[in-house]
């Protein structure tokens, strides 16, 4: 499989649809880590209330972005090198430090960095880090997850 079909596969095998899909492109994926973007739709309903009159993403949102980039797609490529990806695919986020430093506007573009910290027994934990269009640094922490193939 070349590296463009390994990144459709990825996607295809996300366990997540819009309007909760946060991945628009893989750039590259590698045993030790991930990169991605995400373009944050001016139309999505969580900017009508954050705030009033100027919109910011939630942090929250940033952190799902770089969990689903940085962990959950990591995680489909480790996971599928180990045995035969199923669809039951099945994932947790069991944790997350994230230090958010500059806000994000609807409209943007990001860039998520993950670095593989460790993978064992089903549990990855990564360094994530999201850039800007300018190159700064959004926000940046360590994200860990459960996965498995198959069912539980």
């Amino acid at each position: 499989m070349n590296k463009n079909e390994s990144h459709k596969h990825i996607l295809n095998v996300l366990p997540y649809s819009k309007p909760f899909l946060f991945v628009d492109e893989l750039k590259d994926v590698n045993d030790d880590g991930v990169v991605g973007t995400y373009i944050y739709r001016t139309e999505s309903d969580f900017y009508k209330g954050h705030f009033k009159d100027n919109p910011v993403t939630p942090g929250v949102i940033l952190t799902e972005t770089m969990a689903q980039i940085g962990v959950v797609c990591l995680g489909i490529h480790l996971v599928r090198k180990e045995k035969e990806l199923k669809k039951s695919f099945q994932i947790a986020m069991t944790s997350s430090c994230v230090d958010y430093l500059l806000p994000v506007y609807p409209g943007e573009k990001v860039i998520v960095n993950s670095k593989k910290i460790y993978f064992r027994f089903g549990k990855l934990k990564c360094e994530v880090k999201m850039l800007n269009a300018r190159d700064e640094v959004v926000c940046k922490g360590t994200i860990s997850g459960m996965m498995k193939s198959g069912k539980a």
